[in-house]
Parts: structure tokens; C-alpha cells; sequence
């Protein structure tokens, strides 16, 4: 069983799924992974008959901590400290800087077919609807000390309370630091040096701490939002999921405080982007919306579902990865097509399923043109692209292969455009032979000859036939691969690598390639 299935048949009941965001600023991709963990594991309960609601939160009062590179600091740096709700936009496109960068995430969401029902922290706080979790943490301060205490090691003074309000003189509530409640108001003071990116005002004074005047800490407010909403699974990030971590704490404060179990849990692992983890507020890694402008839908899905949770996924857009990325799903989906005229497995279907970005969507197979050949046809000259596909196509092409092969075509081009070293790019010499070949050897100018002799002969011009006659010609010399085809990349990229060398002969003109590697080996041997 795929491990969305196992978890749902566990459960019982009626179930709801959660999870949510910190909208501090554009979103990294490595937060689409827990959205797609949450939404993977909710269609295997709606799979199973089980009835099931998925939540996505906005962490819309946590305070705005710092500003993201891309912002003008002078604009932004005075809202330091402030509920992320109460910051203006960065553009005129939405209400305030949390809806900003929230919308551009729920965007993702569509793109990837995953649809929860959001909420915002500010809704919940603001109608009242956490007032009553307020009044009971507040009344029970000691057992969340005792719970963070022996839980965290963290000491909390003994007239600290868990709830900051908005300061009623500057608007911060990263500052503000509770110190009694009378059952109906709280006493804080708007500490200078409560944190180390933003001062306090040093206001103090009494104020209700309902109706939306502030917020809990997020760990406590984490367990109200569970009892709230009535949350039955929620799994956290590998950080968050550390023994004695803010989910051990949180699990403690459920079960001390409220009385209750806490929601299943289980940790899942990050996606790295070239090995390094990535945080939204300082702008490290790549975006979730600039992902998702590289990667189709099935893709981005696929990246993150292909792996057990509890294993990282590294992925660097650079060209290795992101081919090979595109060759292991054909493999997936050419195995569906080989096994639907039969019948198709039940896991099989279902593994498709759950790549696929539409849940409703009936399962399409699609002509699986390599990505790679697309990229080094793109870079070809006056190349129509489209004719070029129909005409490496072993079969004529549907409306919906070209649904799948245009998303492609997008995908080559945006990486060509954005992301492709210029080692990586297909520079093509036509007008003139390398400089590169007057280095190569005798051995290497004669294999070049060679070459050309045995292409005369290839009636079939294709990528794997003249790969085949690239490597007879080497044995029969013999040469060295290592040797034969820098040779043939001097010639025609005036470089020591590039695209699989029967694909890159199979992209240009008979005649001009076998003339290229005699004008090639002529210039060599006259060094």
C-alpha cells in the first residue's frame, strides 16, 4: 500500500486534516511539500469512504520579523514588530503584506489542485472565536510554564503568561510581554528589549486580551487552534518535530492544559534546493510561485510524492536533475499505459492518482517527448519546434499530447531563459569550425575522418541510430569514448561536452554534419 493508504485505513471517524503558513514573505518550495504531504493524505481518506475536511491556515498575526531582500527596507523596516496583517501590501494588489504573499501561495495551490479550505488566524482572533482557549491558558499560565519547563528546558519567569497583545501606543506585538490577568484584562508592557531586530515603546498598562488585542504564543496557539478546529492529523517539518521540540511542547500543553490528545503527527523531512534548506523571510532558495512557472503540476507533485516523507528531497534546477526528474515520471507513466489495455493494477492507478494536480481529472496518457532533446531543439536556428516534434513522433500526435508537450516546450524555454549555466546552453557553430579543434590529437582528428566516412552510410538520421554508429566507429578504430567524443563536441559546440552526440548530430542537416567533421579534422591535422 502507498503510505497515504496505510494512515488512512488506520482512522477512524470523521477526520481533519491541517496545516498552515507564516506569510512572511514569498513563500520558498520547500513549504509545498507539507501542503502536498496534507493533501496527499486527505485524498487517501476521501479514497478510503472516510469523512474528511482539509484546513490550510494563514499565520497571519505572528509578527513581521524581518524584511525580505527584495523589499525596500526604508518602506518596510518601521512595520518591524507589527501582526504581519497590519503591514501594508508591497503592491496594490492585495489588502495588506499577509494577504500579499498568502494569495501568491493559494495561487501554487490551484496550479497543484490542491484545495483546502483556508482560514486566517486574524478571523479566528478577531471574531472571537479563541477567546475561550485565551481565558483557559491564561487562568492555567502555570501549566504551560511546567509544560515548557520540563518539556524544552525553557524557564518562563513566574508572572510570565502566555498571550501578547498589540501595544495600544506603537501597534508591535513581537514586543509586548504579559505579566498578570484579572479574569478580564491582561497587564504587559511594550519591553525595549523583548527582541534583537525591533525595539519596544516601553508602554505599559491593562487591556482585554479578546476580540482579536493580540495573540497566544505560537505554540499554545497551536493547541487552541487544534481544539478550535477540531483537528484530528496534523504532521510538522523535521525542525518543528525534534524530541523536546515546539511539537513535543505543543503535544504537552494539549494533554496538561485541555485534557486531550493531541492531534497524529508524524515529522517529514525538508526539500533542499542544491542541498541547502530555504527560509521565505530571508529570501533563500527558490519560490514556490518560481517553481511552479518551471515545473508542470504532475511534476511539482511528483518531485514531492515520489519519496517517503521522512526522506529529504534535494533538488537544483540545473540540467542533470531536471531531465532526469522528467525521465523517471515517463517511466511511471509508460508503465500505466503498458499495463491500462489489461487492467490496470489498483496501486498503479492509485500512485498516478496522486501526481496527477487534478483530483477530479480522468488519468490521460500523453506522448512523452524527452525533455533534453527539447531543450537542444529549442537552441537550434530557425528550428520550427513544433514541425520537429511531429517529426521525431512514432505516432501522430493528439490534442491532448499536445496539451502535455506545450507545457514542455514552456518548461525548456524558461530553464534555457532562467536557470541554464552558459557551460550548459547548445551553442551550435554553423558559420565556422571551432577554434577548439586545432587542440585535438592525431588520434582524435582521425577518428573525426572515420566518423564522417560511416554517417555517409546511415539512411535512418536519428538520435540512438547514429549514437550506435558514434560508438562503432570509436571500437572499430579503436579510440577511447573518453577521447571520441570531445572530439565530436570541439567540432560542432567547441566544447569538451554536451547533449547525448547521436541527438546532437540528429538535430542538423546530414549533409552539413558529415562536411563539418571532415572541415574539422582538416583544420586539426593542418595544427
Amino acid at each position: 500500500m502507498f503510505w497515504a493508504d496505510k494512515i488512512a485505513a488506520k482512522m477512524d471517524g470523521e477526520q481533519v486534516v491541517n496545516d498552515s503558513k507564516t506569510p512572511s514573505g514569498r513563500v520558498h518550495v520547500g513549504s509545498v511539500r507539507g501542503v502536498i504531504i496534507h493533501d496527499v493524505i486527505y485524498r487517501a481518506l476521501k479514497r478510503a469512504g472516510k469523512p474528511v475536511k482539509f484546513l490550510y491556515g494563514a499565520d497571519d498575526y505572528d509578527a513581521f520579523d524581518s524584511v525580505p531582500p527584495q523589499l525596500d527596507r526604508d518602506r518596510f523596516e518601521s512595520y518591524l514588530g507589527y501582526p504581519l496583517c497590519n503591514v501594508p501590501s508591497p503592491e496594490d494588489s492585495a489588502s495588506d503584506y499577509a494577504n500579499y504573499y498568502m494569495g501568491e501561495f493559494l495561487e501554487v495551490f490551484k496550479y497543484l489542485g490542491v484545495r483546502p479550505q483556508v482560514y486566517y488566524l486574524r478571523d479566528l482572533y478577531r471574531e472571537g472565536k479563541l477567546d475561550r482557549h485565551i481565558d483557559i491558558f491564561l487562568k492555567n499560565a502555570h501549566l504551560v510554564r511546567e509544560a515548557y519547563l520540563e518539556v524544552s528546558n525553557a524557564k518562563r519567569a513566574d508572572n510570565w503568561y502566555p498571550f501578547q497583545p498589540i501595544c495600544e501606543n506603537c501597534g508591535k506585538i513581537a514586543t509586548t510581554v504579559t505579566t498578570d490577568y484579572n479574569g478580564k484584562e491582561v497587564f504587559y508592557t511594550c519591553d525595549p528589549d523583548a527582541t534583537n531586530y525591533t525595539q519596544g515603546c516601553g508602554h505599559s498598562g491593562w487591556v482585554s486580551p479578546f476580540g482579536g488585542n493580540g495573540k497566544l504564543p505560537w505554540k499554545v496557539e497551536w493547541v487552541a487552534k487544534w481544539d478550535v478546529l477540531g483537528v484530528t492529523l496534523e504532521w510538522a517539518g523535521k525542525d518543528h518535530s525534534q524530541k523536546g521540540g515546539s511539537r513535543d511542547v505543543a503535544n504537552a500543553i494539549c494533554r496538561r492544559v485541555l485534557e486531550k490528545n493531541p492531534p497524529v503527527h508524524a515529522p517529514y523531512e525538508f526539500i533542499l534546493v542544491g542541498g541547502t534548506k530555504m527560509s521565505s523571510s530571508k529570501g533563500v532558495g527558490a519560490s514556490a510561485k518560481e517553481m511552479s512557472e518551471l515545473l508542470p503540476p504532475e511534476l511539482l507533485r511528483f518531485l514531492m510524492l515520489r519519496t517517503q516523507p521522512k526522506t529529504a528531497v534535494n533538488f537544483s534546477p540545473d540540467y542533470e536533475t531536471l531531465t532526469r526528474l522528467f525521465r523517471d515520471y515517463d517511466t511511471l507513466m509508460e508503465k500505466y499505459d503498458r499495463e491500462s489495455d489489461s487492467g490496470v493494477p489498483e496501486l498503479t492507478k492509485d500512485l498516478v492518482s496522486l501526481y496527477y494536480s487534478q483530483v477530479d481529472e480522468a488519468i490521460a496518457t500523453f506522448y512523452p517527448f524527452d525533455t533534453s532533446t527539447l531543450i537542444s531543439l529549442l537552441q537550434v536556428p530557425h528550428l520550427d519546434i513544433k514541425q520537429e516534434i511531429e517529426n521525431r513522433s512514432d505516432r501522430p500526435l493528439t490534442a491532448n499530447d499536445w496539451k502535455y508537450l506545450d507545457r514542455r516546450i514552456r518548461v525548456a524555454q524558461k530553464w534555457l531563459e532562467d536557470y541554464a549555466d552558459p557551460d550548459e546552453k547548445l551553442i551550435l557553430y554553423f558559420d565556422a569550425v571551432p577554434d577548439r579543434v586545432r587542440e585535438l590529437t592525431a588520434e582524435q582528428t582521425t577518428y573525426l575522418e572515420r566518423l564522417a566516412d560511416a554517417l555517409e552510410g546511415v539512411e535512418n538520421w536519428e538520435g540512438e541510430t547514429l549514437q550506435t554508429a558514434i560508438f562503432s566507429t570509436a571500437k572499430a578504430l579503436p579510440i577511447a569514448p573518453k577521447l571520441a567524443f570531445p572530439a565530436v563536441y570541439a567540432a560542432f559546440l567547441g566544447k569538451e561536452r554536451g547533449p547525448k552526440a547521436g541527438n546532437l548530430l540528429s538535430y542538423l542537416e546530414k549533409s552539413f554534419a558529415i562536411d563539418r567533421l571532415r572541415d574539422a579534422a582538416t583544420l586539426a591535422s593542418n595544427e
